[in-house]
Parts: structure tokens; C-alpha cells; sequence
């Protein structure tokens, strides 16, 4: 089989064994999903030249590291790197949600700065999207009560009445949820915010 038509994990392979032809044929490959998928979201040619050229870097930087582990993902993990890179140019110009601590375990509130715009709501959307698709890896005690007090907007008092547990219970399977979400977020090495 001639190495341009092996399998992702193949070229890995090749180039954490010194052969760069295995990272140069991935990125041919890919390069114009990952490009047309930054451009969709930045809509200009040159930000999105930079950010791809910095996808790959973290690509490459990481690979040497011996920290990939995606066994056979290539693609969805280069695509969660330029996700996260194009996160990080709309927050570095201030057009991105911010996300604050409070006592009250809100912390996927997202604050406004008044500017709504096409990259604002896709980010928020894709920030969601991707916080209920980890939600989703909780227990479902924990995942129950994250619902109710994120996506439902629901106070402690009204979880506990509608679960049957006391408010101590409530909190206290919110903040385990919250605990085992930072987990999942840093084991899968996700980056919702900076």
C-alpha cells in the first residue's frame, strides 16, 4: 500500500517515527475541510491563513510532546484545535462571551458586552452545543440537577422540590457535577474558555 492512501493513524504513527512525509500528506488531505471550516466562521482570508497555520503548530507541537492519544480521530481533534483557536481570536477582539465564577455554580452564564454578532451567536452556540454534549458523560443525579439549574434557569429551591431531595442535596450534586465536568473537560483536553 503506497503511504498516501494510508489511514490517519498510520501517518501519525510514521511521523512520531521521524518521517514527515506522514504529517505533510495529513495536512493535504485535510487542509481544505479544516480551511473551509475557519473560514466559515471567521469569514476572512487572511485571519483564517493564521489561524490554520496555528492549528497545525499546536498539531505538531503536540504530536512531539507524545500527547495525542485519539487513536484514529485525527480530523475531529485538528478541527477541536481550530475550533478552539478561533475561539481564542474572537476573545482576543473582545466579540466573544465571557464566562464568570459565581457562588452560585452559574458559571456558563454568558455575559453580553451589547454586541451581538454572527460570531458571538456561533460561539455561543458551539460553547452549548459542546458544554451539553459533556454534560451528557455526568451521572445522571448530577446531570439532572445541571439541566434544571443552567439550561431550565431553575433555582436550587425549585430543583429540590421537583427532585424530592433537600437543598443541600441539590447543591451538592451540582457541585460534584461541576467537579466531574472539569475532569471530562481536562482529560479530553477541551477548551470552553482561557
Amino acid at each position: 500500500m503506497k503511504i498516501e492512501n494510508a489511514q490517519d493513524a498510520v501517518l501519525v504513527r510514521q511521523y512520531l517515527l521521524g518521517d514527515e512525509k506522514g504529517l505533510e500528506i495529513l495536512i493535504t488531505r485535510h487542509k481544505q475541510r479544516i480551511y473551509s471550516f475557519i473560514f466559515s466562521k471567521v469569514m476572512d482570508r487572511d485571519i483564517t491563513e493564521d489561524i490554520f497555520q496555528d492549528t497545525f503548530i499546536k498539531v505538531i507541537r503536540t504530536l512531539r510532546k507524545g500527547k495525542y492519544n485519539e487513536e484514529g480521530k485525527f480530523l475531529p481533534w485538528v478541527m477541536r484545535i481550530a475550533h478552539n483557536l478561533v475561539i481564542d481570536h474572537f476573545r482576543r477582539n473582545k466579540r466573544m462571551p465571557k464566562f464568570q465564577s459565581r457562588n452560585d455554580f452559574d458559571i456558563f452564564d454568558v455575559i453580553s458586552d451589547g454586541e451581538e454578532s454572527k460570531e458571538y451567536e456561533m460561539i455561543t452556540s458551539q460553547v452549548h452545543e459542546d458544554v451539553r454534549r459533556l454534560v451528557e458523560e455526568l451521572p445522571n443525579d448530577q446531570k439532572e440537577v445541571l439541566i434544571m439549574r443552567i439550561f431550565k434557569e431553575m433555582s436550587f429551591k425549585e430543583i429540590a422540590e421537583s427532585t424530592g431531595v433537600s437543598i443541600n442535596t441539590a447543591l451538592g450534586r451540582m457541585r460534584y457535577a461541576l467537579i466531574n465536568l472539569r475532569k471530562i473537560i481536562d482529560k479530553n483536553n477541551i477548551i470552553l474558555t482561557r
